[in-house]
């Protein structure tokens, strides 16, 4: 049962009442998303209206004809009647006034550079889609994509739409059976691939994992391999070499834009949980370029002549929306990198942002905790002065961190755009924006057009400011449509608990001025005695010692308590392990959060059980220490 405000333990780590107001009040009052609660209120007002204004910022083959059917809900279709194609609003919208700008920017592990104009892409694309649909690719075909963060990648998912096929993008680490898993569900027709991808000075052998993945994979007929890492592969009969493909004669020719339906599916991108098969979750045409195109516009105020520096890989949704597809669709610079985040130093970003004077950086928690155990002195190096705006999703970013990213990184200059989102949601749902004050440790207020709200664990409305289930009251545009090829679980798993709503599974709270504080996955909401401690406040306590970089907090059986908090953290450098240290960090987080949270036991590791998008595996944590089976390790990071 959801607890009263006064019945919670102190929240003066995480979810205080601390305001950052807007660090630039004249770029706060050119965002471009203006009055906040009047465009909030509207949107939910007239839903219809504002959608049908938000959906003219893109361009379509044919205009739609209904805004919404909710008919068949929870198979919801957006823009009904509607016909459109990414290639048109990423490139070919470009090509009379940017056709000479700069669209993609490369960067690889070894410093090595490659640019490419819009104009220069939108070639790439037309002789990458020519090369496809000689290999026999149509219409609604799956192409399975897994490859390193290289141009390639980006023009072979560019190039699969535009012939209106169904691309699977694969992160370029995850394992054989991770890939055969998606391949096969898939039913893939062709599979692209490299020899190799570059990270922490080593080759990850991306085509012999490949080759083993395909074995049993009888969808598949063709492998098309690019030569990048210069490394030694076995050559099999289905393979087919990308350069020799896309230098054969006659692939300048113009390649049709397929018109593809609002509705028709755009990708399939798969995310795993701690139990069952990845899910293969759908997104279609004409929701996501609306949604997405909308929410960077107010999220991040992209505005010409931003240079876009993401660190994400286009294996996860964060890398279709934020480094590729989102800033094409608005005309500006993306920045692509392959490689880690601290190689040969720790200083690899930063050096980055500074050579590409890049204006926007978009990374995950993880990264910043990550490079905050070396210290200021590797930010305070560089030049970081081209940045106006950093943003952040992926887990709740606790407030010390917050505060090291925007005094360290932003130098006190840029708001931090924290934000909450799915791989089913496609883009932001509830985020920070740039002309509203900022909370340190909150993902801000709901997107135009997203409503929200927080229950109790038997779907009744939670009091204000306590914890419960955060869910979407209302269908919005990018929404998944379903789990590829298994519409029951897409129904059971989020739409079968709250009537009408959609269950994200994450524990949150919406505070007095109406900012959301994300707590976890519900699995990640400890019960001690009675209450309720999310692992995020928890961990948020345990990074505010000076000592520690990361957290990670589980929650196992305890015959007096029910549950009892066991802790493993990650120190800073220049600080070495000791029971004394434990014990401190054990009263520490009695000191901030109050007794109730006081972890039974701290252990203090070398690393983290994380997912290869960073995230940390808690549930393998607690399966480890319960001697449970794994359950699916698919994403688990090597």
């Amino acid at each position: 049962m959801t607890r009263a405000p006064t019945e919670r333990p102190s929240t003066a780590v995480y979810g205080g009442a601390e305001l950052v107001p807007p660090p630039n009040p004249e770029l706060a009052a050119q965002a471009q998303v203006g009055d906040y609660q009047a465009l909030y209120r509207r949107s939910l007002e007239q839903p219809n209206d504002f959608w049908a204004q938000v959906a003219q910022w893109i361009d379509w083959h044919r205009p739609f004809t209904q805004v919404l059917d909710d008919s068949r809900a929870p198979f919801y279709r957006w823009f009904v009647g509607g016909a459109t194609n990414v290639v048109t609003n990423a490139l070919e919208r470009h090509l009379p006034t940017r056709g000479d700008q700069t669209a993609l920017i490369w960067e690889g592990e070894d410093g090595s550079v490659r640019t490419f104009s819009y104009r220069q892409l939108h070639e790439a694309v037309n002789r990458c889609a020519n090369m496809l649909a000689r290999l026999g690719v149509q219409r609604g075909d799956r192409v399975a994509i897994y490859m390193p963060r290289i141009p390639e990648q980006a023009i072979a998912m560019l190039a699969t739409a535009k012939l209106g096929a169904i691309h699977t993008v694969v992160y370029g680490g995850l394992s054989r059976e991770a890939l055969h898993a998606r391949i096969a569900d898939a039913e893939a027709k062709v599979v692209i691939t490299a020899d190799g991808g570059h990270l922490n000075g080593k080759i990850v052998e991306l085509k012999r994992i490949t080759d083993a993945a395909v074995v049993d994979a009888p969808s598949v007929e063709t492998v098309v391999c690019v030569r990048h890492a210069g490394n030694a592969i076995d050559r099999q009969a289905r393979d087919r070499d990308w350069h020799a493909l896309m230098s054969e004669p006659g692939l300048d020719a113009p390649c049709p834009t397929a018109s593809m339906d609002a509705e028709d599916p755009f990708f399939i991108i798969y995310t795993s949980g701690s139990t069952g098969a990845p899910k293969g979750v759908v997104h279609t045409v004409g929701g996501y370029l609306v949604d997405v195109y909308s929410s960077l516009k107010w999220a991040l105020d992209l505005r010409e002549g931003d240079v876009l520096f993401c660190t994400s890989d286009a294996g996860w949704i964060v890398g279709h929306s934020i480094v590729l597809y989102g800033p094409l669709m608005h005309g500006i610079t993306t920045i692509m990198y392959e490689g880690a985040p601290a190689y040969p130093d720790p200083g690899r970003w930063w050096r980055i942002i500074e050579r590409h004077r890049a204006t926007i950086f978009y990374t995950a928690p993880t990264g910043v905790r990550g490079l905050m155990r070396f210290g200021a002195e590797w930010p305070n190096k560089y030049d970081l002065s081209s940045l106006r705006l950093l943003s952040i999703a992926g887990e709740p970013l606790n407030p010390e961190a917050w505060r090291w990213y925007f005094e360290h990184i932003g130098r006190r200059r840029c708001p931090v755009i924290d934000s909450w989102w799915q791989t089913e949601t496609a883009r932001p749902m509830i985020s920070n924006l740039p002309n509203l004050p900022m909370k340190p440790g909150s993902c801000g207020v709901p997107m135009p057009g997203v409503a929200i709200a927080i229950v109790d664990d038997e779907g009744r409305p939670a009091p204000p400011d306590s914890e419960g289930r955060l869910i979407i009251t209302r269908p919005w545009p990018g929404m998944l449509r379903t789990v590829y090829k298994d519409p029951d679980r897409y129904v059971n798993q989020y739409w079968s608990q709250v009537p009408g709503a959609y269950l994200t599974g994450d524990a949150a709270r919406i505070d007095r001025d109406g900012y959301t504080w994300v707590i976890g996955r519900v699995d990640d909401v400890i019960k001690v005695s009675g209450y309720r401690l999310g692992t995020a406040e928890v961990e948020s306590a345990l990074v505010s010692h000076p000592a520690v970089a990361e957290a990670a907090v589980i929650g196992l059986p305890h015959e007096v308590k029910g549950n009892a908090i066991h802790a493993f953290v990650l120190l800073r450098q220049d600080y070495e392990a000791s029971d004394q240290l434990a014990e401190e960090l054990r009263q520490h987080v009695a000191a901030t959060m109050g007794p109730i949270a006081r972890p039974e036991t701290v252990t203090i590791v070398p690393k983290l059980p994380k997912t290869r998008s960073g995230k940390i595996m808690r549930r393998v944590l607690r399966a480890q220490a319960l001697g449970q089976p794994l359950g699916d390790l698919s994403t688990l990071e090597e």
